[in-house]
C-alpha cells in the first residue's frame, strides 16, 4: 500500500535512503532534511513495515522534481519503485503542474517510465541551491531526465 509518510516514518525513510547514499547510489538526506519535506514523501508500506520511499517537491508552477526514490534491496523487482514514481505522477497532475524532472544515478529506471533526458542547463536556477550544498558538486554525475504529461488529444 501507498501511503502519505508520517513523522513516525521518518527514521526509516533515512535508514533506506542512507543504504543507497552509502553506495553513491543516491544523494544522503539528514534526519532535519527528512522532517522538513515531510509532506513531499510517500512511502509503500507491506505488513507494517516500509519497503520503499518517493517523494514529489514542488519546484516552481509548472515544475516538480521526483527525489529520493528508493526500495529495500531484497524488495526491487517487484514495481514497487515504478507504483511509487506513478504516485509522484498522479500528485503532480492533481497540483496542476505538467512536468516533473528527477536528477539520478539510475536513468534507464526512469525512462521505462517514460521520462526523457533533458540537459542540466534547462533546469530552474532553484535546482542549483540544491546542488550546491551536495557533496558531489561539481562532479556531479547524476542525470536529469524529464517526464511531461501527455498533450490530451480533442
Amino acid at each position: 500500500m501507498i501511503r502519505k509518510a508520517r513523522v513516525g516514518d521518518v527514521a526509516e525513510i533515512q535508514k533506506l535512503i542512507m543504504t543507497f547514499a552509502e553506495k553513491n547510489e543516491m544523494l544522503p538526506r539528514s534526519v532535519g532534511d527528512l522532517y522538513e519535506c515531510l509532506r513531499d514523501f510517500y512511502v509503500y508500506e507491506e505488513d507494517g513495515k516500509i519497503l520503499g520511499c518517493g517523494a514529489l517537491h514542488v519546484v516552481w508552477e509548472d515544475l516538480g522534481e521526483v527525489k529520493s526514490v528508493a526500495v529495500r534491496e531484497e524488495c526491487r523487482g517487484r514495481g514497487i519503485g515504478s507504483k511509487l514514481v506513478a504516485k509522484c505522477i498522479e500528485e503532480m497532475e492533481v497540483l496542476g503542474m505538467g512536468r516533473v524532472f528527477v536528477l539520478t544515478y539510475q536513468p534507464d529506471f526512469f525512462r521505462k517510465l517514460g521520462f526523457k533526458p533533458i540537459k542540466k542547463e534547462k533546469l530552474p536556477h532553484k535546482v542549483w541551491t540544491e546542488c550546491i550544498r551536495c557533496p558531489q558538486f561539481p562532479d556531479c554525475k547524476e542525470e536529469a531526465l524529464i517526464y511531461e504529461k501527455p498533450a490530451r488529444g480533442l
